[in-house]
């Protein structure tokens, strides 16, 4: 993913991203579903079960921008979900919100790591929090886990190993190689996540926009096999799975059977 090493210099120095910025202020937004797509089925990660949470954040983050600016006065910020070189996780834990786990996601005591990481970048001092102490311990779930060996040590991910990027970056054929390694994943992947104990935690978010269209829970294997293009556009009308498009995921279907 070389797209990773663009625009390093910002991804380290938020002013470069926003004139006279001053402090960041990392928020979470709880994704964890109450129903989730049933064992014998083929599989997209949990985030994507909703709409985008692209478009569903920035909404929000207006929103909290605009109500700063009732309550203090004015105060310039921009608002990053996801879209720009930004070191979310980082910050996150910087800013008291979590560890960086043994699987690169940011984990909570409280919550576990079903979380989505934003920020407003803002151009004020703010009394600051300060960084967790780690607690995976000896815990090594997630490692043993990863099918395809993607964290190729504790805290570090191989990125393009991952069942989520061949399933949703990459753009040429799936390797023969991996054949057989992604279980039912068709769009991202959860284990990682599934398997942490800290997950036990996980409480069903109360956000309506990222509950599932009706028809996703209740698709076979064989509703994704013979997956219409019709009903790619219905189901994943306003769903980040449209990322990987109609073809996209026909390709990942037609991979793992």
């Amino acid at each position: 993913m070389q797209y990773m090493e663009n625009h390093f210099d910002k991804r380290l120095d938020p002013t470069l991203l926003v004139d006279g910025s001053k402090s960041v202020i990392s928020l979470l937004l709880n994704y964890y579903p109450e129903e989730q797509q049933t064992a014998d089925t083929f599989k997209i990660s949990k985030y994507a079960y909703g709409q985008d949470y692209h478009f569903v954040i920035k909404e929000k983050l207006k929103e909290l921008l605009h109500s700063i600016n009732e309550n203090i006065g004015e105060v310039g910020g921009r608002a990053f979900v996801d879209s720009a070189p930004v070191l979310d996780k980082a910050w996150a834990a910087k800013s008291g919100l979590g560890w960086i786990g043994k699987n690169s996601n940011l984990l909570s005591k409280q919550v576990g790591s079903f979380f989505f990481i934003a920020e407003l970048i803002v151009d004020i001092e703010l009394e600051y929090e300060y960084a967790v102490t780690d607690h995976c311990g000896s815990c090594t779930a997630c490692l043993d886990a990863c099918p395809t060996e993607a964290i190729i040590a504790p805290y570090v991910v191989d990125g393009s190993k991952c069942i989520s990027y061949f399933t949703i970056e990459l753009k040429e054929n799936l390797p023969e190689s991996m054949k057989g390694s992604f279980g039912d994943w068709a769009f991202g992947c959860d284990i990682c996540q599934d398997v942490c104990p800290w997950n036990r935690f996980s409480k069903p978010h109360r956000e309506p926009l990222f509950n599932p269209h009706p028809d996703l829970l209740s698709m076979t294997k064989k509703d994704w096999i013979e997956i219409t293009e019709e009903t790619f556009k219905a189901v994943f009308k306003n769903s980040a799975v449209k990322r990987t498009k109609f073809e996209g995921l026909k390709r990942n279907i037609d991979f793992l059977r």
